[in-house]
């Protein structure tokens, strides 16, 4: 069948015609003056494209910068291969030294250069400027498409061999590989069209190496200060450090234990790994007896349910009685929960909870009177008291577990002497390959769209579709705050994502083509295509992965 000369697209709620096989590039040049922000991808219908891309079907265009998630991505993405092509310069070509891209630092992604290479600020010097020259250039950022076992002998002759390891596991029949000034590199997500669109970035050295620092999505025109989380830098590294420790960087790596058979080990290792941490936080404790209210808050699906149940059974082999306070008891009656700017009601807030009553009985507590608390029940919305009484004794101790733990408002009459405060994520140790980082934030949606699923009869999609509100509670209620904290613990299992998959793929292949939520669904479902799946038979009982994927000895 003939293809059609034209095809209609609805732009700004306006319908125009454009030639077949227009480049979508030229499309966002049109309207590049009715935006704020540099044109970095379209989403066409509910396919996302590359400005280089042809248009060919009548659909609607929407634009997409900077300041949606998913251009901001591919800005950054498209940086950290002009950067590495940049040191691949300097470097001379030479293709045996390793550059990792590892975690996020102060808005910016903390990387290291290994086999000896010091990193100092002449050296990041001369990064920069060849990154500008680049930019000033204009270099085309090309793609092609190649067959997978081609691409396994590129990455050999480049001694890119984490991605010849990765590629080895692919299902898919062909491979995209991008491309700039004769440097080649895989990379898991769309680009921006050339060097031109990279004008915001800086480097900054830092640590064992250094960070490259982006813009942010709130205001794409300049680099924040670059303020490095102290304690978050130091759990996120020595969980690094352990994955290094275990031969495990990659996903690839991980893939290799799996088909060698040394699964349940690996299992075994890292939650004896969770469990020495445990251990040594409770000695912290135990150690401090003035300490009689540990505060421990996170974002969701952090785990924090079970971490609280295992850390109590570490207190107890100190003799310490633990006792449990959920925060969530002290929620204020249903109509009285504030409301967001949609008119729905925020649970997140400070508002929502009764501070006051929360102070009085703690208070109360810590005097040593006896003080009947309440539960509440999540149906009528409404607080109860049944009869639940306690009182301290010497060795009694209170766990107390809400988003808004870490924040002195929640608990403003209390003494701080009084207080232990853990902050819990999951921060995800585990690269694709060396250049493409897994967000902590993919397996922690991951892990809520199993539990939904699984307890609460959520679909993925409804899970996706609440996932930025979730966010945008935490970039207010929680990380403001960790910094506080005495003690961080990172929940993530180097294994788990290979056993989410096995939970998550259904529920995300469930959801239709048409649904918004389906370009997030699609990337997740390609993400999880990198694991060999691992079964949950040699999972503990007491794993922080059971509060998700079920099984688990705790009331979770």
């Amino acid at each position: 069948m003939a293809e059609p000369k034209t095809l209609t697209l609805t732009i700004n709620g306006t319908e125009k015609e454009y030639p077949y096989g227009i480049l979508y590039g030229e499309i966002a040049a049109e309207y590049q003056k009715d935006e704020k922000y540099p044109i970095l991808m379209v989403m066409a219908g509910n396919r996302l494209r590359e400005l280089g891309r042809s248009a060919k079907e009548s659909t609607t265009i929407r634009f997409l910068t900077m300041q949606d998630k998913v251009g901001y991505n591919a800005y950054r993405r498209s940086l950290c291969l002009m950067m590495l092509k940049a040191i691949h310069n300097i470097m001379e070509h030479d293709e045996t030294y390793k550059v990792g891209i590892h975690f996020v630092v102060s808005d910016g992604l903390y990387c290291t250069l290994q086999n000896g290479i010091t990193v100092n600020e002449e050296f990041l010097k001369q990064v920069k400027e060849y990154m500008q020259k680049l930019c000033e250039e204009a270099v085309p950022i090309e793609k092609r498409s190649m067959d997978t076992y081609d691409a396994v002998k590129l990455f050999h002759a480049h001694h890119m061999y984490d991605k010849e390891n990765l590629f080895r596991y692919r299902r898919v029949s062909k491979a995209n590989i991008y491309s700039m000034g004769g440097f080649e590199d895989y990379y898991y997500g769309c680009m921006v069209p050339n060097t031109s669109y990279l004008k915001r970035f800086d480097l900054k050295l830092y640590k064992e190496g250094f960070v490259l620092c982006l813009p942010s999505m709130e205001d794409p025109e300049s680099i924040p200060a670059f303020i490095p989380e102290e304690k978050l830098f130091q759990v996120q590294n020595r969980s690094l450090k352990w994955g290094a420790n275990m031969d495990i960087f990659t996903v690839a790596d991980l893939n290799d234990r799996v088909v060698q058979g040394q699964t349940k080990e690996l299992i075994l290792t890292q939650e004896a790994y969770h469990e020495k941490q445990l251990a040594e936080i409770a000695a912290e404790i135990a150690a401090h007896p003035e300490k009689k209210l540990v505060m421990i808050a996170g974002p969701s699906s952090s785990g924090k349910t079970t971490f609280s149940h295992r850390l109590s059974t570490q207190l107890s082999v100190y003799g310490l009685k633990p006792h449990p306070i959920p925060v969530d008891d002290y929620f204020v009656n249903r109509e009285l929960t504030p409301r967001d700017e949609n008119g729905e009601y925020n649970f997140e807030c400070l508002a929502a909870i009764d501070a006051k009553q929360f102070n009085e009985d703690m208070g109360r507590l810590l005097a040593g009177e006896r003080v009947e608390l309440p539960s509440f029940n999540f149906k009528t919305g409404k607080r109860e008291y049944k009869g639940k009484y306690k009182q301290l004794g010497k060795n009694d101790i209170l766990v107390i577990e809400g988003i808004h733990g870490l924040n002195d408002e929640l608990s403003y009459a209390l003494p701080r002497e009084n207080k232990f405060k853990i902050y819990i994520s999951a921060l995800t140790q585990l690269n694709v390959d060396e250049h493409n980082r897994i967000p902590t934030t993919d397996g922690r949606l991951l892990r809520r769209i199993v539990r939904d699923a699984r307890t609460r009869g959520i679909t993925a999609q409804k899970t996706i579709s609440m996932w930025p509100s979730v966010r945008r509670g935490e970039e207010e209620h929680i990380f403001p705050y960790q910094e506080s904290c005495d003690v961080m613990f990172n929940s993530a299992l180097i294994y788990e994502l290979a056993v989410l998959k096995v939970y998550a793929e259904p529920l995300l292949f469930g959801i239709s083509k048409e649904a918004p939520e389906y370009v997030e669904a699609k990337r997740l479902l390609k993400f999880l295509d990198y694991f060999v799946p691992i079964p949950a038979d040699s999972i503990p009982m007491n794993s922080l992965v059971r509060e998700f994927i079920g099984g688990s000895c705790f009331d979770v």
